[in-house]
C-alpha cells in the first residue's frame, strides 16, 4: 500500500499538463522514470513539492482524465 493514505493515483503538474500517476509513483526513488496514465513521462522526483502556480498554469491532461473516467466503470 503506497504511503499516500489510500490514494490510488495522483495528479500532479508536469512540463506539459496536470496528468495522474498511480499513487505508487510518489514512493519511487527519485530518478526513477514514472508513467502518467495518458504515457507522459516524468522523473519520481518530479512529483513532489510543486509550486501552487504550476498546479494554476498546467491544464489538466484530458487523455489522463478519460483513462480514469473509464476505469470507474
Amino acid at each position: 500500500m503506497p504511503r499516500q493514505h489510500g490514494l490510488t493515483y495522483v495528479w500532479r503538474p508536469i512540463s506539459s499538463g496536470r496528468h495522474a500517476f498511480a499513487a505508487t509513483a510518489l514512493d519511487a526513488a527519485p530518478d526513477c522514470p514514472v508513467t502518467a496514465y495518458c504515457g507522459a513521462e516524468a522523473r519520481a522526483a518530479d512529483l513532489h513539492d510543486r509550486p501552487e502556480q504550476e498546479w494554476v498554469r498546467q491544464g489538466t491532461c484530458m487523455t489522463c482524465w478519460g483513462v480514469l473516467t473509464r476505469r470507474g466503470r
